[in-house]
């Protein structure tokens, strides 16, 4: 990504040299730079506030009682995964930070969950032995249809996007939750159709 972003700037700044509109590029990076800091700030605050905001729910418990009423949810994606497993309150509290829109605050939970995974991976390999479709280095199916489920997110509040909305003047920002929702849901339940395919195969 370093070498494609470096090459399409470079290639900016030499047709810029060429045609003759390095001022023209120059004021826009700086309009772009002061714009960038602007939209940090506006996101630093939105993300702090949800934040914050699932720090008081996970510590009041909330967390914890959803985690348990989300087992049946749970079972059914990750039928292979013992319920006490430590996977399943990682997973559980990354699904729930995602579908309030909390990316940022659904990732820390996410690469614990995988790394609960991996180690049940490694359990089961030196239980069982290595295969074609086992090994210490080949994603589990729990791990696959975490990361595909993960990717599809349904989102109730994408607080990402009614941000990035409001930063940039929008008259109606939360104009994007329902058919965000709907979008979410249909992805989500394609990556769920999906995954369950290709366990049968």
């Amino acid at each position: 990504m370093n070498y494609l972003w470096a090459f399409m700037i470079l290639t900016g700044i030499i047709y810029g040299a060429f045609h003759g509109t390095l001022p023209q590029i120059t004021t826009a990076a700086l309009d772009s730079a002061k714009e960038a800091v602007t939209l940090c700030i506006t996101m630093m605050g939105v993300m702090s506030f949800w934040v914050g905001l699932m720090r008081i729910a996970e510590k009041a418990g909330i967390i914890e009682g959803l985690s348990r009423r989300m087992r049946p949810v749970l079972h059914f994606l990750f039928p292979d995964l013992p319920q006490e497993h430590p996977a399943n309150e990682y997973i559980a509290t990354n699904m729930i930070a995602n579908v309030f829109g909390l990316g940022w605050a659904a990732t820390p939970a996410g690469l614990k969950a995988m790394e609960a995974l991996q180690e049940r991976n490694l359990e089961l390999c030196g239980q069982k032995g290595t295969s074609r479709k086992r090994g210490p280095y080949i994603a589990t199916d729990e791990m696959c249809t975490f990361l595909i489920v993960n990717i599809s997110s349904l989102q109730l509040i994408p607080v990402n996007i009614i941000a990035y909305r409001s930063q940039y003047g929008s008259v109606n920002p939360a104009a994007v939750v329902g058919p965000g929702l709907i979008a979410t849901i249909c992805s989500t339940a394609a990556a769920i159709i999906f995954c369950k395919l290709k366990k049968r195969c």
